[in-house]
C-alpha cells in the first residue's frame, strides 16, 4: 500500500482536558509525583507516561512528536527548539572522538559550519562529497565512518539525494543514514526509503507562518530514548528544548501542511516553467531539465508535487540584489532568509544562508554570486505574480 503521510496525521485524535478539539497545553516546567519511588523510577527512565521536567519532555511536545513521527513513518520523534537543535544532538549522539562523517557538500550553511568548524574540535572529521555520485560517496567511507548525512533536496542548489541507494550503501558499511527533509515535507518520505533518522527544521514549511523556530528528530524508539537519556543523551544534556506553547502552535499548523504543500508546489512549478521559457537558468526538481527529475519522481508522494523551492541565476550579485529589492518594493515577496512562508521569500544564498561556506568551496560546488533562491508563496493568482516578476526582470534587463 502506498504511504500516505497526510492520512497518518489526520488519523491522530486528541481531546483537550475539557473536551476541546485541540489538546490541552502543558504549561508547566516541572511535574508532581504521588510517590518518591515514581520520581526515582522516572529519573532512571522506567516510568512510561510519567513526566519529570519539561527539558526532558512534556505532553505538548509528545503530541507534536507523535504527529511528526506519523508523518514520516517512524516509531517516534523528539522535538527541539530549532532545526540546528535537532541536527547537532543527532550527530553528537552517533559519533565519538575519532569518528568520521560523510556529508553532502551542498547543505544548509549552519550545518556545514557545525561539521567543518565545530564538531572537528572533538576530533570528529567530515568529508564533503557530491552526494549525487554514489561511487564518490562510497569512496569517501573509511573504517571510522559512522554517519552518511544529506538533505533530501539540498540547500540551496536543489540537488536530490538518491535516498534508497544511499540507505543501501549505509547498510552495507554499517552506517546510519541521516536525512534532513526540511525542503520536501510530505513530498518525500526518507524513512520509508530507508533512512535511519529524519530531521526537519519545523521553522519552515511545517509551521508555515514564520513566527516559530523549531526542529524535530524522527527515528526509532531506541534512538530517541538515547537522545533523551538523562545521563548521556545529547538532546537532554544540550538542552535545546521546545516550549510547550510553541509545540501546540506548530501542531495546529501541521494539520494544513498537505494543502499548503500542494499550493507551494503548484506555484513553484508554474514559475519555474515560465522562468525557464524566458531563458533564465532555472533549477527546480519538477523541470525535466533538472538532472534528478526522474529520481525525484521515483521517490515522491505524487500528490504533493516537487516542492516550493527554486533558484534562478541572474549573472551577478549586483543584479540579484537589484532584482530582489525591486520585487520587494513591488510587494511580490520579501528579501528575507528562511522559507515556507505564505508570501514568497528570496535571498542570495552565497552571501546569506550559505555564507559560512568559503568562496572557493562555493565556486567548486556551483554556487554562483548571481544565484537567487526563491521560497514560493501561496499566491492564489500565480499567473498575475509571474507577470509582475517578469516586468521587474524586463525593467532591469535580466531578460529581454
Amino acid at each position: 500500500m502506498k504511504f500516505k503521510p497526510a492520512n497518518n496525521i489526520q488519523d491522530l485524535q486528541y481531546f483537550g482536558e475539557f473536551g476541546g478539539v485541540n489538546p490541552s497545553i502543558s504549561d508547566s516546567s516541572t511535574y508532581t509525583f504521588l510517590s518518591a519511588k515514581t520520581m526515582f523510577d522516572t529519573f532512571e527512565g522506567n516510568a512510561d507516561g510519567c513526566y519529570l521536567y519539561s527539558r526532558h519532555s512534556s505532553p505538548s511536545n509528545l503530541y507534536l512528536g507523535e504527529a511528526l513521527a506519523a508523518m514520516e513513518g517512524t516509531e517516534t520523534a523528539n522535538v527541539s527548539a530549532s532545526g540546528m537543535g535537532a541536527i547537532t544532538p543527532v550527530l553528537l549522539q552517533l559519533c565519538d572522538s575519532g569518528d568520521h562523517i560523510v556529508s553532502s557538500r551542498t547543505i544548509y550553511g549552519g550545518t556545514y559550519a557545525f561539521l567543518k568548524n565545530f564538531i572537528s574540535r572533538f576530533k570528529i572529521e567530515t568529508s564533503f562529497v557530491d552526494i549525487t555520485k554514489l561511487d564518490i560517496v562510497e569512496a569517501a567511507i573509511t573504517k571510522n565512518t559512522k554517519v552518511l548525512y544529506c538533505e533530501s533536496v539540498s540547500n540551496p542548489l536543489l540537488e536530490v539525494a538518491d535516498i534508497k541507494n544511499l540507505a543501501a550503501l549505509a547498510k552495507k558499511h554499517n552506517l546510519k543514514l541521516v536525512v534532513d527533509n526540511t525542503f520536501s515535507p510530505l513530498s518525500i518520505s526518507p524513512a520509508i526509503l530507508g533512512a535511519d533518522v529524519v530531521i526537519h527544521s519545523l521553522t519552515k514549511f511545517i509551521n508555515g507562518s514564520s513566527d516559530t523556530v523549531g526542529g524535530v528528530v524522527c527515528g526509532t524508539q531506541e534512538f530517541i530514548n538515547e537522545l533523551r537519556n538523562v545521563n548521556h543523551g545529547a538532546s537532554m544534556l544540550l538542552g535545546s528544548t521546545m516550549d510547550s506553547l510553541r509545540a501546540a502552535s506548530i501542531l495546529k499548523n501541521l494539520r494544513t501542511l498537505h494543502i499548503r504543500m500542494q499550493q507551494h508546489s503548484k506555484n513553484g512549478l508554474f514559475l519555474a516553467e515560465k522562468f525557464e521559457a524566458d531563458g533564465l537558468r532555472t533549477v527546480y526538481p519538477g523541470l525535466e531539465s533538472h538532472p534528478s527529475h526522474e529520481l525525484f519522481k521515483s521517490m515522491m508522494n505524487t500528490q504533493y508535487g516537487f516542492g516550493g523551492m527554486l533558484t534562478i541565476d541572474v549573472g551577478s550579485l549586483e543584479k540579484a540584489n537589484e532584482l530582489m529589492e525591486l520585487m520587494q518594493n513591488r510587494n511580490l515577496g520579501y528579501l528575507a532568509v528562511s522559507l515556507g512562508f505564505y508570501k514568497t521569500l528570496f535571498s542570495a544564498p552565497g552571501t546569506s544562508t550559505s555564507s559560512e561556506i568559503s568562496p572557493d568551496e562555493q565556486k567548486t560546488m556551483g554556487l554562483s554570486n548571481g544565484l537567487i533562491r526563491f521560497s514560493i508563496g501561496l499566491d492564489d493568482d500565480i499567473e498575475r505574480t509571474y507577470k509582475m516578476i517578469n516586468k521587474c526582470m524586463t525593467e532591469l534587463h535580466v531578460i529581454n
